[in-house]
């Protein structure tokens, strides 16, 4: 069990996903997001604020021994946005983390990482990033501070290429890149247990029939997901024909609509 773990980005699906599910890992959840929190019990601690506020990140990291990073903008946006969430973001947890003992952190990267790679294209740790979006490229940029602060620093951190983590599979593209809630606290759980972490890249992803991407290299953490997107094919194949969605699109690249949409440019 942790002391304290702090988890950025709680008031979203996945922060609130974590906060009901991490409850019994920590005798002390600290709750963060720029928007309002309310604490449910005495073992949850709140502290809103902005994480490009290096004096905020520094007063949310200090006594914490565990980081579950899933704050910033989870969807594209024009580059300002995206600088000040994600990247200014994720300089001033490393550098927090770094002068407060280096806590563990598990980084929420995500598939937009590799977005521009064919779905044929089969992917592992050791893959090239093709980034579809400027989030994506945010994400790339938080991969690589945490391998540079684990090279030069020793910051250990688990970078999670997450799928889709939703209750089931929206599409079939889904059925690819899908993510069970049960096989992600599975993983938080385990990256936090293991005695040796290093900084892994991981593919957040359950036991898909159809998936792109292989785990062989982080074997050796013990993670194994239990849920597979087949359970809930006929669906989402059946909702997929009577709403004309067109497989082929959301299928040209890995990164589906991402890879598709036009660059987002700021308003004026």
């Amino acid at each position: 069990m942790l002391k304290k773990l702090l988890i950025t980005g709680a008031a979203g699906g996945l922060g609130r996903l974590a906060r009901e599910n991490l409850a019994d890992f920590a005798e002390t959840l600290r709750l963060t997001d720029i928007t309002a929190l309310t604490p449910v019990s005495d073992a949850e601690e709140v502290m809103c604020g902005d994480l490009g506020d290096s004096a905020f990140v520094d007063r949310l990291v200090e006594g914490c021994d565990g980081i579950l990073h899933l704050g910033g903008i989870s969807v594209e946006n024009h580059f300002d946005a995206i600088l000040n969430a994600n990247i200014v973001g994720i300089h001033n947890l490393y550098s927090a983390a770094q002068k407060h003992g280096q806590p563990r952190i598990l980084f929420a990267s995500s598939n937009h990482t590799i977005g521009f790679h064919k779905p044929s294209t089969r992917l592992d740790a050791s893959s090239v990033t093709r980034p579809d979006s400027y989030y994506g490229v945010s994400k790339c940029f938080g991969e690589a501070v945490a391998s540079m602060y684990h090279d030069k620093l020793g910051q250990e951190t688990a970078i999670v290429r997450i799928g889709s983590c939703y209750p089931q599979p929206q599409d079939v593209r889904m059925l690819s890149t899908w993510l069970s809630p049960r096989d992600f606290m599975a993983l938080t759980r385990q990256v936090f247990r293991v005695p040796v972490l290093g900084c892994p890249v991981i593919y957040g992803v359950s036991a898909n029939k159809d998936t792109w991407w292989d785990n062989h290299a982080v074997k050796h953490l013990g993670w194994e997901p239990q849920d597979s997107s087949e359970t809930y094919r006929a669906q989402v194949e059946a909702r997929a024909a009577e709403q004309g969605q067109t497989p082929d699109t959301l299928l040209q690249y890995q990164g589906g609509n991402f890879a598709l949409a036009p660059l987002m440019q700021k308003d004026g």
